[in-house]
Formats: structure tokens, C-alpha cells, sequence
């Protein structure tokens, strides 16, 4: 990497790597201009993927009166998890009894003045089938970006979660461009979110977008070491096996340093911003370490201008407790650490 903060990073040791990664992202906003995310996303947590709601169920188990709770703590957007492609019918209709379900959510989101981020979220298929996952996909935003044009001006559009698996940056990038081509023939000026293509190498420089459409942010997931963040996970044969892993020695908190310097300087050159999407730690980690890991990336993501979303509300690696209607000691204080 050939960026001076990032060789000073590694270097001087963890002090001034982040007192650099600091300078360098102030120094950075400021000739950016255009840079920072449209509608100041700000901190935000992830909502509603395997929820009962669009079944029709009611706290089922995330109620709406749940987001009033996720603007109090300090959050300013939510991400919707929408899996779009199982209520689609002949033909790849969406279904209208869930359309005016997502049209509910939206408004109650609003109503809490939270940002409703709507992510389309059928990473599977995309992963596995990518013909198949084009088809739908482009079905999908040429009936959502006609059903919102003109309604929800604060409603973000995210085209698709975690592109990869069999789709290469290549073929992502001809999808991207289709369904953008799509949104923006009746949603000009609506903010869209664009995702760098999900492998572990983060190939942001891959990235193909239009030039002249400014009105779009970037995003990444980062679960990097993914053997500490996903320990104890019992739908892994691997990871379940895993634990207890420790974070945070001065190496952990320097290779991450070093992969968001990579977002940072691809960012700052294009000037592009930029949404960490989704990052997160399996509540079987030590609860030290993961305190550790979230105050950390979440602060050096505040550092550096960017929006951030948590993954997630509830279900695993939850926030939240459902069962006691109260926020997780270990997890919120380090996302949004008290004011003093």
C-alpha cells in the first residue's frame, strides 16, 4: 500500500496510526466536498431480515414501537433487510399485500425521523445464480423505483447486499449499471447505495459507476478476522467449533487500520463516500473482546466520515434483547458510547 498514513500506520505503531488515519480523513473530507454521504446517514443498525412482519406477523419478534427505542439511543438510520425475491409471483411480481407492509415500515421509520435505508437482500441467489438473480433483480427495482418515485425523498435505495459468490466484479458491474439505469429513469435525485463486491480482498478499485452520478454512496461489510467475529456460530460446522477467540492487540487493531485505509484512499481519489453496511461479533466471543472490536471499528468508521450500520437489531449477534425489551450492556455503549 503506498499511501503515507498507511505506511506510517504500520510503522510507528497503533498511537499514531490513529492519530494519522484522523488527520489524513479530515484532510480528506475537506477536498472531497462531495464525499460525504448524502442525507447524513450518520450511525445506524440493521432491521427486519428475518422477521415475521412481511408474513403479516406482529412483533414478530422486532415491533415497530422498537424503532422509537433505536432513535433514543442515538441512532439516525435503520438498513431494511428485504428479501424481495420470495414474495414475487408469475411473471416477477412483487406481491401488493407486502408492498404495503414495506410501505408501513417506511412510514413508521419516517415517522421516528429515522432515515429508512431499503436493501434489497437476496444474497443467496445472487451468489449462486447470477442469471437468475439478474432477472429478479432488475424486476424488483423497475417496480419499487416506480412505486416510490416521488414518495419518501429521505428513503435510500440499496441495489443489492453482498454481491459475489459466482459474480465476478465484472458481471456485478453490468447488473449494477442495468438496475442504476433502471432507478434512475424515474428516481433521478434519490440517494442509492452501491456495493463493492463481497470477497475478502474488498476490490473497491473494481468498482464501475457512472461518472456523472454523484448521488450515490459506496458500501462495504467488514467481519474481518471473520474466525473471531463469527466464533461459536452454530450454522457453521467450522466456526461452531471455534472459541474463546480474543481482539485487540496492537497487530488486530492495525490490520484493520490498514484495510479501511484501503476504502479511504479509493474513496478519497474518487470522491465517493462511503457506508460501512454491516459489521458485527457473535455473542459467543468473549464479551470483552467483543466490546473491544465494536468500539473500535465503529470509531475509527466515525473518524473517517463514514455512515455505519450494525448488524444487526436482533436475532444473532443481536443488540437488542427481544425477550426483555432492553439494549445489550456489552454492545450498545460501544457502538454509541455515552455523552459526558
Amino acid at each position: 500500500m503506498n499511501a503515507i498514513c498507511a505506511r506510517w500506520s504500520v510503522t510507528f505503531g497503533l498511537t499514531l496510526a490513529i492519530a494519522m488515519l484522523a488527520i489524513c480523513s479530515r484532510a480528506d473530507a475537506a477536498e472531497q466536498g462531495t464525499a460525504r454521504a448524502p442525507g447524513e446517514l450518520g450511525r445506524g443498525i440493521n432491521i427486519l431480515g428475518y422477521d415475521g412482519i412481511w408474513e403479516g406477523g406482529r412483533n414478530a419478534p422486532f415491533r415497530l414501537d422498537n424503532l422509537t427505542a433505536i432513535r433514543k439511543a442515538g441512532f439516525s438510520h435503520v438498513r431494511i433487510n428485504f428479501f424481495g425475491f420470495k414474495f414475487m409471483g408469475e411473471g416477477n411480481l412483487l406481491d401488493e399485500i407486502v408492498l404495503r407492509r414495506l410501505d408501513a415500515v417506511i412510514e413508521e421509520v419516517l415517522a421516528r425521523k429515522l432515515i429508512p435505508i431499503l436493501d434489497e437482500h437476496d444474497t443467496d441467489t445472487c451468489q449462486r445464480e447470477v442469471s437468475a438473480c439478474a432477472e429478479k433483480l432488475k424486476a424488483f427495482w423497475t417496480q419499487i423505483a416506480g412505486r416510490y418515485a416521488g414518495r419518501y425523498p429521505k428513503l435510500v435505495f440499496e441495489v443489492l447486499n453482498e454481491p459475489g459468490g459466482q459474480m465476478t466484479s465484472a458481471s456485478w458491474n453490468v447488473l449494477l449499471n442495468e438496475c442504476l439505469g433502471i432507478i434512475r429513469t424515474s428516481n433521478p435525485g434519490r440517494t442509492v447505495i452501491a456495493a463493492v463486491l463481497n470477497v475478502d480482498h474488498m476490490p473497491v478499485e473494481e468498482l464501475a459507476l457512472p461518472s456523472g452520478d454523484r448521488n450515490l454512496i459506496v458500501t462495504f461489510h467488514y467481519y474481518a478476522p471473520i474466525r473471531f467475529t463469527h466464533q461459536g456460530a452454530p450454522w457453521s460446522p467450522t466456526f461452531s467449533r471455534l472459541g474463546p477467540l480474543d481482539w485487540g492487540s496492537p497487530e488486530d487493531e492495525q490490520k484493520a487500520l490498514a484495510d479501511f485505509e484501503k476504502i479511504r484512499s479509493w474513496s478519497g481519489k474518487e470522491k465517493r463516500p462511503i457506508y460501512l453496511g454491516e459489521f458485527g461479533v457473535y455473542e459467543r466471543a468473549p464479551a470483552e473482546a467483543r466490546t473491544r472490536y465494536l468500539s473500535f471499528v465503529a470509531r475509527s468508521a466515525d473518524r473517517l466520515g463514514w455512515a455505519w450500520a450494525y448488524w444487526q437489531f436482533d436475532h444473532d449477534f443481536a443488540a437488542f434483547d427481544s425477550a426483555r425489551q432492553t439494549w445489550k450492556p456489552d454492545v450498545l455503549p460501544a457502538l454509541i458510547p455515552a455523552v459526558r
